[in-house]
């Protein structure tokens, strides 16, 4: 069935522009035009966010902060090998799936943390970037509460994500 849902769309789309009396060929060229802009005005920042993770690992920052908070995720019952993509996922929705990606490959995606990292994929947001874009993108300046509410629930989901892998996994 997925094999089809392009080509209908695409159908559909088509029809809907012919109903309209509009050139569905230049629209679809326009649409992809855009896209296309969109990937090369988000490439650098992604480069430099993979850059800057690998530079943080290869240095030692990543293992040494993951020492002195290990206590603090111990009392939070989250695993300690966490602390990057818990401190990226926050900034960075591509540079925490490839965090999650390494660790899942270290660890395998059956284990604790492998099992702990997809649930903490699925249960937090990008935070800063998505009050930015969607802030941003209508015009509101003052965030007032939105930073620390997105925030708490950021932690909501990290702690509960480490207690849903104990708690169904082991």
């Amino acid at each position: 069935m997925t094999d089809y849902v392009v080509p209908v769309l695409l159908l559909l789309v088509s029809i809907f522009a012919l109903r309209r009396k509009e050139n569905a060929y230049d629209l679809l060229l326009y649409g992809a035009g855009e896209g296309i802009r969109l990937v090369v005005s988000i490439v650098p920042a992604l480069i430099i966010l993979l850059t800057a993770v690998t530079m943080l690992r290869a240095s030692g920052a990543v293992e040494l902060l993951g020492r002195y908070l290990s206590p603090v995720f111990t009392f939070f019952g989250i695993p300690a090998e966490t602390a990057l993509l818990v401190l990226i996922r926050p900034l960075s929705g591509s540079a925490a799936l490839a965090v999650g990606a390494e660790l899942m490959g270290q660890y395998g995606p059956d284990s604790l943390i492998g099992r702990t990292v997809a649930v903490m994929l699925g249960s937090t947001e990008t935070t800063f970037y998505t009050i930015s874009v969607y802030f941003g993108a209508a015009g509101i300046k003052k965030t007032r509460y939105t930073l620390p509410a997105a925030l708490f629930a950021d932690f909501v989901g990290f702690f509960t994500a480490s207690w849903i892998s104990k708690l169904f996994w082991t």
